[in-house]
């Protein structure tokens, strides 16, 4: 899928790829983020944590409608004995920011899936 962005000099085209990266390392700067998961199935009940390269694995960009409304889906492993709720509303803040920021990008939601709690090192 791409994302086109007009401006007053012209068209920018993006392609989810893209967008999900800049949302997943935004999502990795936040406290209490272990890594980001895979959001396919869990294998025997552990989500696969994921590297650097593979931050677009965990995140899901969706376009809605005629005005390009941004929806993004970010699958996450917190860290032990930080407040979930608060590590969620953070990495929604950073996201919107961030992309709202970095390339105009109006995202309308942030959904946060837990997929696991592990200890950070």
């Amino acid at each position: 899928m791409t994302i086109q962005l007009d401006n007053e000099y012209g068209k920018i085209m993006m392609t989810s790829e893209v967008i999900a990266t800049l949302a997943g390392s935004a999502a990795l700067d936040c406290y209490g983020l272990v890594g980001m998961a895979s959001r396919s199935q869990l294998k025997d009940g552990i989500a696969e944590l994921l590297g650097r390269e593979n931050l677009s694995r965990g995140v899901l960009i969706r376009q809605e409608g005629e005005q390009n409304d941004i929806h993004i889906d970010l699958y996450i492993i917190v860290s032990y004995g930080t407040k979930i709720s608060e590590v969620a509303h953070n990495i929604q803040n950073k996201v919107k920011y961030v992309l709202n920021d970095l390339i105009g990008l109006e995202v309308q939601t942030v959904n946060i899936y837990v997929q696991g709690v592990r200890v950070s090192q």
